[in-house]
């Protein structure tokens, strides 16, 4: 092993050379105060001949997930940081790092492998490793599922289980408020959701003094360390542009011949830095439901940036909610993030659709569920009566959904109509234990 990899690997593991060092050594790796992420499944993770794959934006948390994680266990790991050169030379080949595990850990000690994406081919390490049979759990972050696939595209299917870490939910947030009395704690998560909607999620950017400043060095990552290193990027500026584009009209159907052309490169081009943003996920699509009983869009999807504060950021409305211009855009951009949140663990994020027909009406989600659809309307204002849009009442007449649920931000109500329980809440229902019943 070489002298230099030995020297860091023992410098960010004391514990190795001094067990009852752990957890007091890893403590400044973990954020304090620590909000608790609601990841399911976390209890199954050590599970030998699987990778355990956490991925996520930039700075999303997945690292301290995993060291709190490894503390409330009392589990002091082998932490492998990829973003070091020499650890990346290391880690060129999986058989002589498996050689070099064995002679730093026991088997049962639990290998993390951070920043994974820094790898030149972090698909076939994890591979090599599983299918050598590693003695060790093992954990691996990486940015985004592309760079885990790397340039060898190997598949990872039967050797990893993948968890995705998304912002901060409402409900995270919110946690130290569900014990509260009602009336208090809906003003807390109210509030909590207001400055969700201006600020996102990102902990760095929610835990700190100058949300402004964080946020603006976080695109700035993304740009230049991401799109421009990594990913090689040859027009930045045309590629600024687009995500400019694409804040503004945010939730609108995608134009990508427009945006060529304001953006001055090809739509080809346009379609590939897209794709990139949705893989390293700072925009989400929702493509349309199309039932075949109206005229509907088909074909064009919507986008949605994953955090309302990078939203907010590019767009330079970071204000608060009530006096933003854009309210609806950003209220429904907040609820296309929390619906995938909670969604994504059962159901894939390409079911959550919205629908239109070729007259105008819409609804702004649609999701499939057994026992029939789900419909949710979206609407930037303080409704003090249960009426329904017109869009609503096409919608239900064409396709008699089970549920129909009006988010706004002035009333709650429920009642039945038909074949359809109809529901008008506020953005603080996102916070209870199961929002809006949709994983019943």
């Amino acid at each position: 092993m070489d002298t230099l990899v030995l020297q860091t690997i023992q410098a960010d593991n004391p514990w190795l050379s001094d067990p009852a060092t752990f957890p007091t050594s890893a403590l400044h790796r973990i954020p304090d105060p620590f909000i608790h992420r609601l990841v399911p499944g976390v209890d199954d993770w050590p599970v030998l001949n699987k990778a355990h794959v956490v991925i996520g934006a930039r700075q999303v948390g997945k690292s301290s997930l995993l060291w709190h994680w490894f503390k409330e266990r009392e589990l002091a790991p082998l932490y492998i940081n990829a973003e070091e050169p020499s650890v990346r030379n290391w880690c060129r080949s999986p058989a002589l790092l498996l050689r070099d595990i064995s002679g730093l850990a026991d088997p049962g000690t639990p290998v993390f492998i951070d920043e994974a994406q820094h790898l030149d081919e972090a698909g076939l390490l994890v591979k090599g490793l599983v299918d050598g049979g590693l003695s060790n759990p093992l954990f691996v972050t990486g940015s985004s599922a592309f760079h885990l696939r790397a340039r060898t595209r190997e598949s990872l299917a039967g050797r990893a289980v993948r968890t995705s870490l998304h912002p901060f939910s409402l409900r995270e947030l919110s946690t130290p408020f569900l014990e509260l009395p009602q009336l208090i704690r809906s003003e807390k998560i109210r509030e909590t959701a207001y400055r969700q909607m201006q600020i996102g999620g990102y902990p760095e950017i929610w835990l700190g003094e100058e949300p402004e400043k964080a946020l603006a060095r976080l695109v700035e990552a993304f740009v230049i360390r991401d799109a421009s290193d990594l990913f090689h990027i040859r027009h930045l500026d045309a590629f600024r542009q687009l995500m400019r584009l694409v804040a503004g009209q945010v939730s609108s159907l995608v134009n990508a011949s427009e945006w060529a052309s304001i953006c001055g490169i090809s739509r080809g081009t346009v379609m590939e830095y897209l794709s990139l943003l949705e893989q390293t996920q700072i925009i989400h699509p929702v493509h349309p439901f199309a039932g075949g009983k109206r005229a509907e869009v088909v074909h064009r999807p919507k986008l949605y940036f994953c955090d309302n504060g990078m939203l907010n950021i590019i767009t330079r409305q970071l204000v608060p909610f009530g006096e933003l211009a854009n309210r609806g855009p950003c209220l429904e951009n907040w609820v296309a993030g929390e619906i995938r949140k909670w969604l994504s663990p059962l159901i894939p994020i390409d079911q959550i659709r919205y629908w239109r027909s070729k007259s105008g009406a819409e609804m702004d989600f649609v999701i499939e569920r057994p026992e029939g659809l789900v419909a949710i309307e979206v609407k930037a204002s303080e409704m003090k009566r249960p009426r329904l849009s017109r869009s609503a009442r096409s919608f239900m007449e064409a396709y008699s959904p089970s549920r129909l649920i009006v988010v706004n931000l002035g009333m709650t109500h429920e009642q039945e109509e038909k074949e359809t329980r109809i529901q008008w809440v506020r953005p603080e229902a996102f916070a209870e234990q199961n929002p809006l019943g949709l994983l019943t």
